[in-house]
């Protein structure tokens, strides 16, 4: 998002993107540092996408619910080292953080 200069480039989308064009995404597994935003969740459910592994989900909470009500197989490790070092990424950088989360 902030190496190509594009607000909705989330590491979820651009990890879509990357992936390219697919029969089918339900047996793809979406690995990331945080819980799915809103917009990612949409895309996640748009594609099909079966399985998401999230490392934590205390910085931001995000909406496992709605991927998990969609059908989604959502797994959260709650890995405390990603903890941490995303509290100290916020900490250091609360105007990037504010805008990658739309506030």
């Amino acid at each position: 998002r902030v190496q190509k200069g594009d607000p909705i480039l989330h590491g979820e989308m651009d990890a879509i993107q990357n992936a390219g064009r697919q029969k089918s995404y339900k047996d793809v597994t979406c690995y990331t540092t945080l819980s799915p935003c809103m917009m990612c969740t949409g895309t996640i459910i748009q594609f099909g996408i079966g399985r998401v592994v999230v490392a934590e989900s205390e910085n931001f909470k995000g909406f496992q619910d709605v991927l998990s009500l969609a059908g989604v197989d959502v797994k959260d490790y709650h890995e405390e080292r990603c903890t941490h070092m995303m509290a100290d990424f916020i900490e250091n950088n609360p105007e990037l953080w504010n805008e990658d989360i739309g506030e």
